[in-house]
């Protein structure tokens, strides 16, 4: 029996979302994505990566209130 993973690491997920390791920290600290810390460890449930990539975002331009 195979067993599907639950979560992943930092490196894991910034691969499966195909963004660095960079952005994947700055998603984390604005709270765009959330992870689960265990230990030292931060664990990347794989459903939250999925609904994240389903959500719309907004662009850095929206973020700061920049009209275009």
């Amino acid at each position: 029996m195979q067993v599907e993973k639950l979560a992943v690491g930092r490196t894991e997920a910034a691969r499966l979302l195909s963004i660095s390791l960079r952005t994947l920290d700055s998603l984390l600290a604005r709270g765009e994505l959330r992870g689960r810390r265990i230990g030292r460890r931060v664990l990347f449930p794989v459903e939250e990566l999925q609904h994240f990539l389903k959500r719309d975002h907004r662009t850095q331009a929206e973020r700061q209130g920049v009209a275009k």
